[in-house]
């Protein structure tokens, strides 16, 4: 992988020199820790998703707890009552798996939590970004965050997309 960052970068610097364009590389990790209202938002996310968790676990607790004292008084039991006891665990197993889902799913509340509070400010750098490109000409912006490299803008004018498709013969 850092082969094909390296040679990545090197065709891309390359090609910068040859073409005069001007690129440009940010840190969003940098930026962000340097924005308290982003900070505010990740400890108010990281307080509800530690309440959330503990409330399923209270949860999971008392399912364990079920389980248990339906296995000490199993024999005891109707044939019956065995069959309310077991489904009412079950029953409480999947409310608890329906909430983890509802709170930390694909599109739960933690992830609706983050793009109310995270994003404007992940769009503010954005623009930022976008500003400072076309203001200094540049052609491309990298984000060095976390040790990689990702194009954080482009400009439009360089998109070859097209012309590519064009070539191989389809339309637009």
């Amino acid at each position: 992988m850092k082969k094909i960052m390296f040679t990545l970068s090197a065709v891309i610097l390359t090609l910068g020199i040859a073409s005069a364009q001007k690129y440009a590389f940010v840190d969003t990790e940098y930026i962000l820790t340097n924005i308290p209202t982003y900070e505010s938002a990740q400890d108010q996310l990281d307080q509800l998703s530690v309440s959330w968790q503990k409330e399923i676990e209270a949860i999971y607790t008392e399912i364990d707890k079920m389980y248990k004292d339906f296995q000490a008084e199993k024999v005891l039991l109707t044939e019956e009552m065995k069959i309310k006891r077991e489904n009412d665990i079950i029953k409480k197993e999947k409310d608890a798996k329906d909430l983890q889902k509802k709170y930390f799913g694909k599109d739960g509340d933690l992830y609706k939590k983050r793009q109310e509070l995270i994003k404007p400010i992940q769009d503010d750098i954005f623009n930022a970004v976008k500003e400072i490109a076309q203001e200094g000409n540049y052609a491309l912006i990298f984000d060095t965050a976390a040790g990689g490299l990702s194009m954080l803008y482009t400009d439009p004018k360089y998109d070859k997309s097209d012309d590519v498709l064009e070539k191989l013969g389809y339309k637009n």
